[in-house]
């Protein structure tokens, strides 16, 4: 398999996380910067095989930070494509059920409607209430699983890119 490369120059290894986060490597926050960089790098690399090549000044480089980075970045990779990857699941799951009880409520008003007498007042208001709902809870549903669930794969791509390629993360000297 070939492997792309994504390859970053720092100035030195705080450029890799928050600025307002003073907790040790092992702990800080990423920067919303150094994530967008990595982003867009990635766009047109393939689902698997990229090397993130992260270059640091040869008198700044330590072998101890090095491994807690790269041991941290794997880390935030993993957890947010386990995020991104759980909020897809639960709007592709509330799609479905959407959908579901929407047809489960045309349905009911549909044998309300046939088998109804004229001037039966219950049977009247499960009809005006049911046929709105099940048309809402269908497209709805239909929203979610077909537009709102795409919105989420580029966020789940890029990190599922990432999450795949977090052994090949590798600090290189300039």
């Amino acid at each position: 398999m070939t492997t792309q490369e994504i390859s970053l120059k720092l100035e030195h290894y705080d450029d890799i996380f928050s600025d307002f986060d003073m907790r040790p490597y092992s702990k800080r926050a990423l920067s919303v910067d150094f994530v967008d960089e990595i982003r867009r790098a990635s766009l047109d690399k393939s689902e698997s095989g990229i090397d993130l090549s992260i270059s640091v000044p040869a008198d700044a480089r330590s072998e101890s930070h090095e491994v807690t980075i790269k041991e941290r970045l794997a880390g935030h990779f993993e957890k947010h494509y386990g995020l991104v990857l759980k909020e897809k699941r639960k709007t592709m799951g509330q799609g479905v059920l959407m959908v579901v009880l929407g047809v489960i409520s045309m349905i009911l008003a549909t044998f309300i409607l046939s088998g109804s007498a004229e001037g039966d007042m219950l049977k009247s208001f499960l009809v005006v209430f049911l046929e709105p709902a099940s048309w809402f809870l269908l497209w709805e549903g239909s929203d979610l699983l077909l537009f709102t669930s795409r919105e989420i794969n580029p966020e789940l791509g890029f990190y599922g890119k990432m999450f795949a390629s977090r052994e090949n993360i590798h600090f290189k000297s300039y």
